[in-house]
C-alpha cells in the first residue's frame, strides 16, 4: 500500500479550470428504498427509485473511474448474496448495465472510491486487479474493523477479493499532481468519505442524498457521524456558493447519465 495526500483545503485551493479533462456520468444501477430512510423527515411509506452513479474522468493520458456501482451478482437476491437480509429488506436493486458493460475496464488507469458502501464498491471485482485504488485511510481501516463494519453496514464480500494496489490517502489529495483532479476529504456519511473535484465540477457522492441536503441537512437516518457529515455538507455548499457545480448522492432530479464536462 502507498500513502499520499495533503491536508486541509490545499488540494481544493490548488484547483484550476481543468482544460482537456472530460467527465461522464454513468448510471450503473438503481435501488428502491423508503424516502424517509434517505431523507430525514420524509415518509417511510413513500418508495423512491434512486439512480446509482459512477463517473469516468478522461485526460490525455488517464481514464479514472470514480466508484463502481452495484455488484451484478447481487441484483436478484442481495440479501442472500451478502448474507444480510436485514439490510436488503429495505432495498430493492435493479441494473440494466454494469460498469464493465459501459466502460472498457482494461483501459482504466486509476479507480477512486468515494466510500465503501455496496452501491459504490459493488463492482470492484469487475475492475482489473492491476488498477490502483485510491481511498481514504480512515475509510479503508473502517472497512476492515468489525465495529466500524457493523456501524456502517459495510459488506466485505465486495472488497475482500485478491490482492490489489491500494493507495491510502490522508486528507485532500491532488490526484495527478497538476491540479486537474482533486480528492476532497468529506467524512461523516462514512468515516473516510471523499469527494472529487474536476475544475468547477464537484462529485459530492453521498455527502447528501438529495441536492437540497447541502442546505437543509436532511441526511439519511444512518451515518457514521452526522455532525461530521454536516460539516462536509457545509464545505461543499461553500464551494458551490463560490461558483462550483456540485453533484451529490442519488437525487433522481440531477443524477442522469451523460457528458458532464467535455474534453
Amino acid at each position: 500500500m502507498r500513502t499520499e495526500g495533503m491536508h486541509g483545503d490545499h488540494a481544493a485551493a490548488a484547483m484550476q479550470p481543468s482544460r482537456g479533462v472530460g467527465v461522464e456520468l454513468l448510471r450503473v444501477g438503481w435501488f428502491t428504498a423508503p424516502a424517509g430512510l434517505l431523507r430525514a423527515g420524509a415518509a417511510m411509506d413513500e418508495m423512491i427509485r434512486f439512480p446509482v452513479p459512477a463517473y469516468l474522468i478522461e485526460t490525455e493520458t488517464e481514464r479514472i473511474l470514480v466508484d463502481t456501482g452495484l455488484n451484478p451478482a447481487a441484483i436478484a437476491d442481495p440479501g442472500a448474496y451478502y448474507g444480510r437480509p436485514d439490510i436488503f429488506a429495505l432495498f430493492g436493486l435493479e441494473q440494466e448495465l454494469s460498469v464493465a458493460e459501459q466502460v472498457d475496464v482494461d483501459t482504466i488507469t486509476r479507480l477512486v472510491l468515494t466510500h465503501m458502501h455496496w452501491d459504490h464498491v459493488g463492482g470492484l471485482g469487475l475492475i482489473p486487479a492491476t488498477v490502483p485504488v485510491y481511498v481514504q485511510r480512515a475509510e479503508w481501516d473502517a472497512a476492515h474493523e468489525q465495529t466500524a463494519i457493523a456501524r456502517n453496514s459495510f459488506l466485505q464480500r465486495d472488497y475482500a477479493g485478491g490482492p490489489r494496489e491500494v493507495v491510502l490517502l490522508d486528507g485532500d489529495c491532488d490526484l495527478l499532481g497538476d491540479g486537474s483532479v482533486a480528492l476532497i476529504s468529506t467524512p461523516g456519511h462514512t468515516p473516510g468519505h471523499q469527494s472529487v473535484r474536476v475544475g468547477d465540477l464537484i462529485i459530492g457522492a453521498d455527502v447528501a442524498t438529495f441536492a437540497a441536503g447541502l442546505d437543509d441537512h436532511r441526511f439519511p437516518l444512518f451515518a457514521d457521524d452526522h455532525a461530521a457529515q454536516l460539516r462536509s455538507a457545509e464545505r461543499l455548499a461553500a464551494m458551490r456558493d463560490r461558483g462550483a457545480h456540485v453533484l451529490v448522492g442519488h437525487d433522481p432530479e440531477i443524477i442522469r447519465p451523460g457528458i458532464l464536462q467535455p474534453r
